[in-house]
């Protein structure tokens, strides 16, 4: 089990778009082990490659321990192909830790992907999977549940994570 350290706000490299995966998908297979037992360490229902601080489009999501659904799963190279609906829904971020915020997503998306064998899949998703799968995409895109709160909001809580990084630090 390697467990990643989380790239957390207001590190820059969360705010990169990432680059699409070339080459042999298999040659992920040790990177995506470890981002697993990240996850499942933090714990959380999804981690995307810039939090463990990777410019890779490629995310992991399981949110079986929440809910019904698929189990693990890999996505490289991830699309949006379809949405609809709207929900709000409260979201907790591994990169935004200690915060909770209220973010308008769609109610069902179908997204497609390349798994570890090279091969594109699609899924259908409601619920929490479906919630997970669109935040897991903002990371790739360089957004953060933070900037969906108010420029007050997240000065203060930049302050915040700066006084708890200077206590660790000293």
């Amino acid at each position: 089990m390697s467990v990643l350290p989380i790239v957390k706000y207001p590190d820059p490299r969360l705010k990169k778009l990432s680059r699409p995966v070339e080459g042999d998908p298999a040659s992920l297979r040790e990177l995506v082990r470890d981002m697993f037992d990240t996850m499942y360490d933090a714990p959380g229902v999804g981690l995307a490659a810039p939090q463990v601080g990777l410019n890779l489009r490629i995310f992991v999501v399981d949110v079986s321990s929440h809910e019904e659904g698929p189990g693990p799963m890999v996505f490289i190279n991830p699309e949006l192909v379809q949405g609809e609906g709207r929900i709000l829904w409260e979201e907790g971020c591994l990169s935004v830790p200690d915060m909770m915020v209220q973010v308008p997503r769609m109610e069902r998306v179908v997204m497609e992907g390349t798994d570890l064998e090279g091969r594109r899949f699609r899924v259908e998703a409601t619920g929490l999977l479906a919630i997970a799968l669109q935040h897991e995409l903002d990371h790739l895109d360089g957004k953060l549940i933070i900037d969906r709160v108010s420029p007050l909001k997240r000065e203060l809580y930049r302050k915040k994570r700066a006084r708890e990084s200077a206590r660790m630090a000293g």
